[in-house]
């Protein structure tokens, strides 16, 4: 016995020897390694990271590859001019805009478009949100998925041998026998949850076993076909919890919550769906905004031209008289007049240029390419007629209009019915269960006339051997600290979300008030710079009617650029005015109703329908159940909910101080003073909401204004031609200069935006002009 130890002591000694001498052979032979023929060495990577590309090759977009240079201010060719309408410019704008495009972003180094593309609106984003799966952003089909039936089913065979060490444990086989058993596993289950949170299922399995051990069948079949169902009683039950929080049974504590449930889903969708519409609406309003920025480029462009050309004829004159020898003009006066006609010059290239940049922002928007060959030009003239709007009604429209407050009003609902579901989880979990069974024993699994237990289905199908069980299933979490702790939660999510809502909605209050502000300061401008328009106008007119030797040229230069400064800002505060206007339609949230812009789901599968339909008959012809009840309590309306109340127009009136002062009693109409607000005059008769009155002249002095005239319906046509500019009248007794020729072009610009495209509003306005 001690030879056979050494024996297996040197043994395991030669066995460490040998692993260590492999272990240091193979540490030390990676440099004695050498390998026949040329090394291949495109498989070496010398680093970890590098920069490579996808392996995407997508087809570029047709507005991109199709699309020509930019045009510039150096290009001379006469482009074709494209009349576009508001409406069409929309219209197009919204055809194109699988991607909502802002205009805000163009330009911009943050552009969402490039640093957060899968947060950029698109029409994919409802879809997107109906077919989610995941936790916190599950669709509609998701979380009627839980109600599924799901049907599982396995079947595995196996074989085993064992040797036994006594017959006592050898099942009946002597000691050293091998006990042989051949296993089979077949198990199937149907389970289907239910909308009131209870479960139920079918089970079916079947167990082969076959041994060489003493038995009554060498090989058996055993097994039970099974029916279980479960309803909890306290947290979980009920319709309204499962709707909410989706089937308790299938939760999983604090990462699903209770926000996986139908309701839930649905409102998620809606709250997508505001947040598409938020993005249309500002596109529409990105649109509009660039319409009219274009229409005042192209105005700006003409007034510029006309600067030009009256400095370019005034120059030429002085030139003339200079070159003749006459007296009243000298050199600097001809510099001074060149100086002027340069400065003219840049503003028309500068007008030119500005069109060409403004006219690829409102492509961008509509989703046309760069360059197609034609210029864009606004064939719509901006609303001259003054908006009087009613501020009550225009406030109520905002209250109940504004999308963003149906989007928060959608957020607070869902916390309230989360939090009512939260509540039902602070009572124990306790559960009734139920089952019964059929059990199954036989030699054979399927047979004919077979003997007793010699047929596993026949035992079955007799039902001899049952089995049922009854009873309650609890589990207590004491203390519930975790529930009580979602439950807070829950209620300060609720009070932040209400208490937005209040700050949302004072928040609209200011934005209309600053809407009402901006229509009456953006109209009186355009009244009083028209009435600007019209002044200078006629001083120039009534400068060229005196002798140039009694007024210097550099008065006539300076009314020259005045009429152009005027003219700027005619059209520059018309154009605010009907930007007034669209914000106005904004903050009133009624911008997409004015432009006929509505949301409507695309068409369903045929095969949806056909659903439907089923659904529907089966609804028609079910027979209501009187002790239950049948319709859930509603969380949505076609119609805004409750009303808006205003407080008396006594309760309005402002106070030295709002918080503690007593309210300032209202004076008389005939003794407010003139620097108080307008609206502590006392209430006034009511204004219709919307209503246009004809623009009021304002008076610069004793002589009466004249109205805004209407703007051209179409500027395109040629009605309204530049007259020419007065000629200087000469000195008595000496040679008239030769004047410079009628109908010159000045300008190439012209040949490609038309003369006729603006009502030259400013040569038409003294009433003394020709």
């Amino acid at each position: 016995m001690s030879t056979n130890r050494k024996w297996i002591r040197k043994k395991w000694g030669l066995s460490v020897i040998m692993m260590a001498g492999i272990g240091i052979g193979c540490a030390n032979s990676r440099s004695d390694v050498s390998y026949l023929g040329d090394p291949n060495i495109s498989y070496y990577r010398g680093h970890a990271t590098e920069i490579d590309y996808p392996a995407v090759d997508e087809p570029l977009a047709p507005e991109v590859v199709s699309t020509g240079p930019p045009v510039t201010v150096r290009d001379k060719e006469n482009l074709p001019i494209r009349d576009i309408t508001l409406q069409h410019a929309v219209q197009t704008s919204l055809m194109n805009s699988q991607i909502i495009r802002s205009a805000g972003t163009f330009l911009s180094t943050g552009n969402a478009l490039y640093t957060n593309p899968n947060n950029i609106s698109s029409v994919y984003d409802p879809a997107i949100q109906e077919s989610g799966v995941l936790f916190g952003g599950r669709g509609v089909e998701a979380a009627l998925s839980a109600f599924d039936a799901q049907f599982q089913t396995s079947m595995i065979w196996g074989r085993d041998e064992q040797a036994q060490n006594n017959t006592a444990f050898g099942g009946g086989l002597g000691a050293g026998a091998a006990l042989t058993q051949e296993t089979g596993a077949f198990t199937s289950s149907l389970s289907k949850s239910f909308g009131h949170g209870g479960s139920i299922s079918l089970n079916h399995n079947v167990n082969y076993r076959g041994t060489n051990a003493p038995s009554l069948f060498p090989s058996a079949y055993t097994g039970n076909l099974q029916l279980q169902y479960q309803l909890p009683l306290l947290a979980g039950a009920g319709t309204e919890f499962t709707r909410i929080a989706g089937p308790i049974g299938q939760s999983f504590g604090g990462i699903s919550g209770v926000s996986q449930g139908v309701v839930i889903a649905r409102i998620n969708n809606d709250i997508t769906l505001a947040n598409f519409e938020t993005s249309v609406r500002n596109l529409v309003k990105d649109v509009e905004d660039a319409y009219w920025d274009l229409y005042l480029a192209y105005q700006l462009f003409d007034v510029a031209t006309q600067a030009k050309n009256s400095t370019d004829e005034l120059r030429e004159y002085i030139n003339l008289r200079v070159e003749g020898g006459a007296r009243e003009f000298t050199r600097a006066d001809l510099h001074q007049a060149e100086d002027q006609y340069y400065a003219a010059e840049t503003a028309v290239t500068n007008a030119r240029s500005s069109i060409y940049e403004l006219e690829v922002r409102l492509r961008r928007l509509m989703g046309l390419p760069v360059n197609d060959g034609e210029i864009l030009r606004p064939q719509e003239s901006p609303v001259s007629v003054e908006l009087i709007a009613d501020w009550y009604g225009s406030l109520t429209e905002a209250l109940t209009q504004r999308v963003e407050l149906r989007q928060q009003k959608w957020n607070i609902k869902s916390l309230q019915l989360q939090l009512r579901a939260s509540e039902s989880l602070t009572r124990p979990r306790l559960d009734f269960v139920g089952g019964y069974q059929v059990n199954g024993f036989g030699d054979d699994l399927l047979g004919y006339n077979d003997p007793a237990l010699g047929n596993y289905y026949q035992t079955v199908t007799d039902g001899d051997y049952t089995g049922w069980n009854l009873g309650l299933q609890m589990r207590w979490d004491i203390g519930f600290r975790s529930a009580k702790a979602q439950v807070q939660n829950y209620e300060l999510r609720l009070a932040k979300a209400l208490k937005v809502l209040q700050e949302q909605e004072e928040e609209i209050s200011h934005e209309l008030a600053i809407s009402f502000q901006d229509l009456a300061r953006t109209y009186q401008a355009t009244e009083l710079s028209y009435n600007r328009m019209n002044a200078v106008g006629e001083e120039i007119y009534y400068r060229r009617l005196r002798n140039l030797e009694v007024d210097p040229a550099d008065l006539l230069l300076r009314a020259i650029i005045r009429k152009g400064e005027a003219q700027n800002a005619y059209y520059q505060n018309l154009v605010g005015y009907n930007k007034a206007i669209t914000t106005f339609q904004l903050r009133k949230g009624t911008l997409l109703r004015t432009h006929g812009v509505i949301l409507e789901e695309g068409g369903w599968d045929p095969a949806a329908y056909e659903d439907a339909k089923y659904n529907s008959d089966a609804r028609l012809y079910a027979k209501p159940a009187k002790r239950l009840v049948q319709e859930p309590e509603a969380f949505a309306g076609n119609a805004p909910f409750g009303g808006v109340y205003f407080a008396n127009q006594e309760e309005l009136a402002p106070t030295a101080d709002p918080m503690n002062a007593a309210p300032m009693p209202v004076p008389p109409a005939e003794t407010v003073p003139m620097d108080m607000a307008p609206m502590d005059a006392g209430p006034a008769e009511p204004a219709p909401a919307e209503a246009v009155k004809e623009p009021k002249p304002v008076d610069p002095g004793d002589r009466p204004a004249k109205p805004i005239p209407p703007v051209e319906a179409a500027p395109n046509q040629n009605k309204n031609v530049p007259k020419p500019m007065p000629k200087p009248m000469p000195k008595q007794n000496k040679p008239a200069p030769a004047p410079p020729a009628e109908n010159v072009e000045t300008s190439s610009t012209n040949d490609v935006f038309g003369r006729g495209f603006i009502q030259q509003v400013g040569d038409v306005g003294g009433a003394g002009n020709p």
